[in-house]
């Protein structure tokens, strides 16, 4: 398993520029993107990944101040692929689910799912990890299924398919930024329950008392990796290194570091 460093920077606000800047060449007006084995990087000699950070455990900072997490290293994986060095950009998830993350990166990593509407913004790679939806709530708000939480307070993550599953099912959540500010709130009581993917919530409260996890959903999610629109020669770069990755068996065995045995 490849346990590179990569440095995580704050992205640049989007304005109302963004539109233009996605029109022009990604590598600045008037310059020829790098060629790395005929992909087109943002940076000469650096794959650069925006992904959404902290969101435990596909990205976060540990205590060293790396950035680390599943997905980061599958990008390590990549990036060496690409004989390159991994740059990790932190960028919200709204502007990663909207396509924008492409006026400055080459590839968007942070536990996206698949979906039709996100296929009209971005190009996906083949599915590298299943994923539902669960609701957790704290042992004493009186939740005990999606219907008892109608009119509660229920935190989500703002541009997920969690929050598009709670106002289908007649929930009026409230929206977060990130993971890490969704499960602060529950854990400091400001919401009675949070909904969003398995993989996300149940390691977030895993080791914390007075919370149950009172409802799964089954909704089929897959996770991709998202690449620009007609970037073919990064996407199958991408979906090499899955390949490589699922028949060593080194996905599985990463898989088992960061979610535990059997998932």
């Amino acid at each position: 398993m490849m346990q590179l460093r990569s440095r995580a920077i704050t992205a640049l606000l989007v304005t109302g520029t963004a539109g233009l800047a996605l029109a022009g060449c990604a590598s600045g007006a008037g310059e020829e993107p790098a060629e790395e084995g005929g992909v087109s990087l943002v940076e000469p000699g650096t794959f650069t990944v925006c992904s959404d950070i902290p969101y435990e455990p596909f990205e976060f900072i540990d205590d060293n101040g790396d950035t680390v997490g599943f997905d980061i290293d599958i990008a390590n994986e990549i990036a060496a692929d690409l004989d390159a060095e991994l740059e990790v950009i932190v960028d919200s998830f709204e502007s990663i689910q909207s396509g924008l993350s492409f006026d400055k990166c080459d590839a968007a990593i942070s536990s996206i799912s698949i979906t039709e509407e996100r296929k009209g913004n971005m190009d996906f790679s083949e599915p590298y990890m299943d994923d539902d939806l669960t609701l957790i709530a704290s042992a004493d708000s009186g939740i005990t299924d999606l219907e008892s939480a109608v009119g509660k307070q229920v935190g989500v993550q703002s541009g997920t398919t969690g929050e598009a599953y709670a106002h289908e099912n007649g929930i009026s959540p409230i929206g977060f930024e990130n993971a890490g500010l969704q499960l602060e709130a529950l854990k400091a009581g400001t919401v009675d329950a949070v909904l969003g993917n398995v993989s996300v919530l149940a390691y977030g409260v895993k080791d914390e008392e007075g919370f149950e996890r009172v409802a799964d959903f089954e909704t089929g999610e897959k996770l991709g990796i998202a690449v620009e629109k007609g970037d073919t020669a990064l996407l199958e770069v991408v979906n090499g290194t899955l390949q490589r990755l699922t028949e060593s068996g080194e996905l599985d065995e990463l898989k088992a570091t960061w979610f535990g045995e059997g998932s």
